[in-house]
């Protein structure tokens, strides 16, 4: 290439690993992950997820060698799920002092104390008979405010053991607004909220329902889920909604199809962005690098670089103790 002036050479800044390095745009830290995990009452071995490769369903004693891994590598936090062994149609054992979430929730705060943050998910999915995310009418439609008095409910029994930090993920109408103020009252006004803001009603969510055993015995979860085409308006009004209730972060879920919502997030609120790459992303890499088609490392690091640069400041994945060893 030749020319009558100096001409710009922007590869003079990607010929080497150390320069590409020093210039990198997006940089990925082990304290930027979060870890779901999950833990089934019951168990007397971990159980592995047929649909997620290198993924469990924890027992209590493995669920705490987990924890203290990921604590080890430097993960910023965990999210746990719990799975009971007697389910209903109200979820009874999703705020039981004595249930599998909330004594998971004191083994792994008693595990790992401050090295990381111990959080929890929020919802009805895990402990219903029925697999929806709340309480039912008499028509199979999920009650929106009689959820609501389910999710304070347990938002207060995880608090009480010691999670840090309360993660709402059913999409129910001012859901954060009610566990706000059920925390405030019970005595725990210093517990941050997680807010699943925009939660859309996925295809990626398939493999997830295994591991948590949640799957809807009937119908799906369009009605409070967003839609996949719907107006990008709406994942505004929602974070809004959100962060006027008193959300202290705010999440988008799943990650790899929205970007453009993680990068609207990150526009216009002034709070943590969390992106979730669920289970229907972290599966399809484990499935094609088990077939030799793609590059499984690359893929992995490709994937929550994409995810960073959209604008999410958090990212939960599965691959978050790998990945944090890595970097």
């Amino acid at each position: 290439m030749s020319a009558e002036f100096p001409v710009a050479r922007p590869r003079r800044l990607r010929r080497t690993p150390a320069m590409r390095r020093m210039v990198a745009g997006t940089r990925l830290h082990a304290a930027d992950l979060i870890l779901p995990m999950f833990v089934k009452e019951g168990l007397s071995e971990p159980s592995p997820v047929s649909s997620m490769p290198g993924v469990y369903q924890h027992t209590r004693d493995s669920l705490r060698k987990a924890a203290h891994e990921a604590a080890s590598a430097g993960v910023g936090g965990v999210m746990l799920f719990g799975i009971p062994q007697a389910k209903d149609a109200r979820g009874s054992a999703a705020d039981d002092p004595d249930g599998i979430l909330q004594q998971a929730l004191r083994d792994v705060v008693a595990e790992v104390g401050d090295a990381l943050v111990v959080g929890a998910d929020t919802c009805l999915d895990e402990f219903t008979d029925h697999g929806h995310c709340g309480i039912l009418t008499e028509a199979g439609e999920v009650d929106n405010d009689a959820t609501l008095e389910r999710y304070a409910s347990m938002a207060v029994a995880q608090a009480a053991a010691g999670s840090q930090l309360i993660a709402p993920s059913g999409m129910m109408d001012g859901q954060v607004g009610v566990i706000r103020s059920a925390l405030d009252v019970a005595g725990y006004g210093n517990v941050p909220i997680l807010a699943y803001s925009a939660k859309y009603a996925s295809a990626f969510f398939g493999p997830f329902r295994e591991a948590a055993e949640c799957a809807p015995q009937f119908g799906d979860r369009s009605s409070h889920q967003q839609d996949p085409a719907g107006p990008l308006e709406e994942a505004l009004r929602e974070v809004r909604l959100d962060l006027a209730e008193g959300a202290d972060l705010v999440m988008v879920k799943p990650a790899m199809s929205y970007l453009d919502i993680i990068r609207q997030f990150r526009d216009n609120v002034d709070v943590p962005v969390a992106a979730y790459q669920v289970s229907g992303e972290y599966a399809m890499v484990e499935a094609a690098a088990a077939n030799g088609w793609v590059d499984r490392d690359r893929m992995i690091m490709e994937s929550l670089v994409s995810i960073k640069r959209a604008g999410a400041d958090l990212i939960l994945t599965y691959w978050a103790t790998e990945v944090a060893r890595r970097l």
